[in-house]
């Protein structure tokens, strides 16, 4: 019996993980509508599509597949009345941006050796990502403290409140966008907590665009002493405010979490859950486990900031997303910005992840070592 399936054209490899026995129809995610649910068993989405009553009542669905690990943009109680069941992948991407993260800290100034001589970063948000985001940096010596309001305190390592995460150097966002009361996540910084900021200190946000007032961001960026900020996602994406932009340290078109590690991952666990609800006993088709990747090479990397500066930048360029970003948005009318922004995530180059990399390091200094390690990647390859 064939399964029929309508997926995002940016979640990849659902013709062969879900085998033969799957017809798979692509969509463009943001633009898609029930028309094109037809006779369509299983949808499978990103952040980019709004799934609702609107969408799917009448439809055949029967089950709804997100490839993110956040579901903001799912009504979880309409599926619920509905009878359709769901699933999301949660961590899927969680060490894509956690890379991300390192790499933002370590393209900006000396933010990654301050860290690394004491300095501390503040985390908001202590999901499966902000949880990632923690143990590597302190897996790396970085003093971290954590605020998740949701969360009883006992959840969390040095946890603080927000003023006391507000004063760190640097300061990252990883909260799931909420409206709910009592601790909505929606422009969580206004201008007062972003007044607090300053010329020390680097902002990240990785999260979402709303979880900042992006207006509110822009009039601090025009003011002395203002922070250093990465942006990743944008309030009115994908239009991206192309003035805010030109005032962000780096900005990149929503890609923090698109690791074709992390995208190949959430597949699976989509196609896993699939099968558990609509065929439970069906044994899963098979897969190749792929070529393995070379061993990274450090010729002269001699200090432990220098190791993760290399390393991160042998994966990842950071600086290259932001400049496509650039040079698609600075001086483009909105309807070419929009257009741009998607076209980005669907053409984003394959970004291969760190972790797991065997390392050829040519020093035997201990403390680069367990600098490799810190950053889950095997020294001169051992296992």
């Amino acid at each position: 019996m064939t399964l029929r399936i309508v997926a995002d054209e940016n979640i990849p490899l659902v013709e062969a993980l879900f085998g033969r026995n799957a017809q798979v129809v692509r969509v463009a995610g943001r633009d898609l509508t029930r028309d094109q649910l037809d006779d369509a068993e299983v949808l499978l989405v990103r952040s980019v599509t709004r799934v609702d009553a609107q969408l799917l009542t009448g439809t055949s669905v029967r089950f709804v597949g997100s490839a993110t690990s956040g579901t903001d943009h799912i009504d979880r109680q309409c599926l619920q009345e509905l009878g359709i069941g769901f699933c999301h992948a949660p961590g899927s991407n969680a060490n894509s941006v956690v890379e991300y993260v390192l790499a933002a800290i370590a393209a900006v100034d000396d933010f990654l050796e301050r860290l690394l001589a004491g300095g501390s970063v503040g985390i908001i948000g202590f999901g499966t990502i902000g949880r990632a985001v923690a143990n590597r940096l302190r897996s790396l010596g970085i003093h971290c403290m954590v605020n998740d309001p949701w969360l009883e305190q006992d959840q969390l390592q040095d946890g603080g409140s927000l003023g006391e995460i507000l004063a760190c150097d640097v300061v990252c966002l990883h909260p799931e966008l909420t409206h709910e009361q009592p601790w909505p996540s929606y422009h969580l910084l206004q201008a007062g907590e972003l007044e607090s900021l300053d010329a020390r200190q680097l902002l990240i946000n990785a999260s979402r665009g709303a979880v900042i007032d992006n207006r509110a961001l822009y009039r601090r960026l025009t003011q002395d002493d203002a922070p250093h900020v990465v942006l990743d996602v944008w309030e009115t994406e994908p239009l991206v405010c192309s003035n805010l932009l030109s005032m962000a340290r780096l900005g990149t078109p929503h890609i923090a979490g698109y690791s074709y590690d992390g995208k190949i991952l959430a597949t699976r666990m989509l196609r896993d859950a699939v099968q558990a609800q609509l065929y439970p006993g069906q044994a899963p088709s098979p897969e190749s486990a792929g070529e393995p990747l070379p061993p990274l090479a450090l010729a002269s990397s001699v200090s432990p900031a220098q190791v993760v500066r290399d390393l991160i930048r042998c994966c990842y360029r950071i600086d290259e997303d932001d400049q496509r970003l650039r040079s698609a948005v600075i001086n483009a009318t909105e309807e070419q910005s929009r257009a741009s922004f998607d076209q980005l995530r669907k053409q984003y180059p394959r970004r291969r992840e760190l972790a797991g990399r065997a390392v050829q390091l040519a020093t035997a200094d201990p403390r680069l070592h367990d600098v490799v390690r810190a950053l889950g990647c095997l020294p001169d390859g051992a296992v």
